[in-house]
């Protein structure tokens, strides 16, 4: 069995579809801890992420009175909606974490001076989920040293590959 058709077993059997993903907050950020967080949709918005319709790629996190509220996330409003039922496709949306998550987000990024990043969207058993990260911004040196090491990595997976098929 290939990777590939495991990789897709196992999200149907974990109910897992991934709508968008943030690759760029991946380049710029050093990811800390991770966090998963319900998203509160309008009807005409989980439509649209259903047919994987979303943008994270210029998106934020911000502590607003003890929410958590995710800024600039791109999701465009649903074809069959109009008037009434469409929506703005760049409001704030709040996400659903815990109380204790909530607060150690707002102390750690007060603290330690770090950033809270939406990572990926994706459908767990039916319910938009975010995937969010406590990151610490990288410098330009950082990235290229990032560059640098999946390159040597990639290099060296691909001369493996071709000592195995020898």
């Amino acid at each position: 069995m290939t990777k590939k058709l495991k990789a897709h077993k196992q999200s149907a059997s974990t109910g897992i579809k991934i709508v968008a993903q943030n690759r760029k907050a991946r380049h710029d950020y050093e990811i800390m801890q991770t966090f998963e967080a319900g998203i509160e949709l309008k009807g005409s918005e989980i439509k649209s992420v259903r047919l994987g319709r979303a943008q994270l790629r210029d998106s934020f996190v911000r502590i607003d009175g003890g929410e958590a509220w995710v800024h600039q996330a791109h999701i465009p409003p649903y074809d069959f909606a109009h008037g009434f039922g469409s929506h703005d496709p760049d409001r704030a949306k709040k996400l659903l974490l815990h109380r204790d998550e909530i607060e150690e987000l707002e102390v750690r990024t007060k603290l330690q001076s770090l950033a809270i990043v939406p990572l990926s969207i994706y459908l767990k058993n039916g319910r938009a989920k975010m995937e969010i990260a406590l990151a610490k911004g990288r410098k330009l040196y950082d990235k290229r040293v990032a560059i640098a090491q999946r390159d040597v990595k990639r290099e060296i997976e691909r001369e493996l590959a071709t000592a195995r098929r020898r």
